[in-house]
């Protein structure tokens, strides 16, 4: 039952994406060039929903689906997370996608996203590869 649940929320991501058009190619191009402001607005929107639902979360003490109380541990910064965030980044606009709409992407048909998703998966794996 949890899984679908899961499948269900996953289903209405890719829904959002495609229809707001944030997983095309064209309009995340735009952005890197600073030609249109579509996606700094969906992402700012992101932004701001986040650190409402996340002070929401902490007040209410809200439950995970496994029962146990939500916590959002500070990670520690450095330069891996600027080196990581430039990978991600360099990626991102070569691509035209970052992690969440690979997924939207393949169910729309664009199946040459398969490629992408496995170089992903082979980055993170090398990315906890490289940290131990």
């Amino acid at each position: 039952m949890k899984n679908l649940i899961y499948l269900i929320l996953g289903l209405a991501f890719g829904f959002v994406l495609f229809t707001s058009e944030v997983i095309s190619w064209y309009r995340i191009q735009e952005m890197f060039r600073f030609h249109n402001f579509h996606m700094y607005g969906v992402i700012g929107s992101a932004v701001v929903l986040g650190i409402i639902f996340n002070l929401l979360l902490k007040a209410k003490s809200f439950k995970t689906l496994d029962q146990s109380i939500w916590q959002n541990p500070l990670k520690p910064k450095g330069w891996n997370n600027l080196i990581g965030g430039l990978i991600f980044g360099l990626g991102w606009a070569l691509v035209g996608a970052c992690p969440g709409p690979i997924y939207t992407l393949i169910g729309a048909g664009y199946f040459s996203f398969i490629i992408v998703l496995l170089a992903a998966i082979f980055g993170a794996f090398l990315s906890g590869f490289v940290r131990k």
